[in-house]
């Protein structure tokens, strides 16, 4: 079958095509024979050794696609079953096929379409437990969401807002700001023309926000603890400018009695109850009209280095897909 398959570390360059064998799953496996597969910040940090891998490795760990086989004890699916993933333990999701565990996968509706229910996959449910069980959002509640044009962002404004907050984003140029606005989020900073913390501090009146989502780390965590209110909390769950420093936690109670988390998908998933219940909540969301996906780009399975390039030139807006395989 045709993957993806990094051989060494480095840049997009080391993302090339080639022919490997099709997996067989294994004991509570499913093999899916994927139509699409997601492109996430994170796959970059894999493909450049900074989240070690064994080489060589085909990359990616969310798709979408139909049950072609299962392994010895697999109860929920069977062959013609369409389903989704978010995560898998042995990466794979950049190929035609890919053998994911039978608790990591999701059962996709009818009514919805691959693409949008992969762009729901991982970015959908970070957006989802971020604001119902990281911080949980209360209505009147005021936060701050960093990178709000981006895949995640977008998301989690629009399901900020349906729990009753006030959003303020930020956005980098005139036409991410506009998305965000678009979106739902209340005010929006152009992080390129403005320095965020100031005007946060602007509109809060100087009350500063319950909960900041920082997907940005080292460029912005700083700045963002300095806008909390007292007791506040600030989410890293990404860090695309770098890693944040470790944190002296005297800063904690001097801020302002505030709290620092640093949260993974994988821990607000663990349980099969859990998972079906964030991603029905989404289906259901966008069936009520209340979430739209935007889909900012997609490209070939090919061309998967060319999907790495803009995202980390930060050209995308929304979800970038990677098209594999005919629905």
């Amino acid at each position: 079958m045709l993957a993806i398959r990094v051989d060494r570390a480095g840049g997009p360059e080391v993302l090339r095509p080639a022919e490997v064998d099709q997996p067989v799953p294994q004991p509570g496996e499913v093999l899916v024979r994927q139509t699409v597969a997601g492109v996430n910040y994170i796959d970059t940090s894999i493909r450049r050794g900074r989240i070690p891998r064994d080489l060589p490795f085909v990359l990616g760990r969310e798709g979408v696609g139909t049950v072609l086989a299962t392994g010895a004890g697999v109860r929920a699916f069977r062959p013609g079953d369409r389903v989704g993933y978010a995560e898998t333990p042995h990466l794979g999701g950049y190929a035609e096929a890919n053998v994911v565990p039978e608790s990591e996968l999701v059962t996709i509706p009818d009514d919805i379409d691959d693409s949008t229910a992969c762009a729901l996959m991982l970015q959908g449910i970070t957006a989802h437990y971020l604001c119902t069980s990281t911080y949980p959002v209360a209505p009147g509640d005021t936060i701050l969401v960093h990178a709000a044009a981006g895949g995640v962002g977008l998301l989690l404004v629009q399901l900020a807002k349906a729990r009753g907050a006030r959003v303020i984003a930020t956005a980098g140029g005139p036409e991410k700001v506009a998305l965000a606005l678009a979106a739902g989020a209340d005010h929006v900073v152009d992080y390129r023309a403005t320095d965020f913390a100031p005007e946060v501090m602007r509109v809060t009146g100087d009350a500063g926000v319950a909960a900041v989502y920082d997907s940005v780390g080292l460029d912005t965590w700083e700045r963002s603890m300095a806008v909390l209110r007292r007791r506040g909390v600030l989410v890293l769950y990404g860090a695309s400018s770098g890693r944040v420093p470790p944190l002296d936690l005297q800063r904690l109670g001097s801020g302002g009695s505030l709290y620092v988390t640093r949260p993974t998908a994988t821990d607000y998933k663990r349980e099969r109850s859990e998972l079906d219940a964030r991603a029905n909540d989404l289906f259901d969301a966008l069936r009520a009209k209340r979430l739209t996906v935007r889909i900012g780009a997609r490209y070939p399975l090919e061309r998967a280095d060319e999907a790495h390039r803009a995202l980390e030139a930060r050209e995308t807006i929304g979800k970038i897909l990677l098209d594999v395989g005919a629905a």
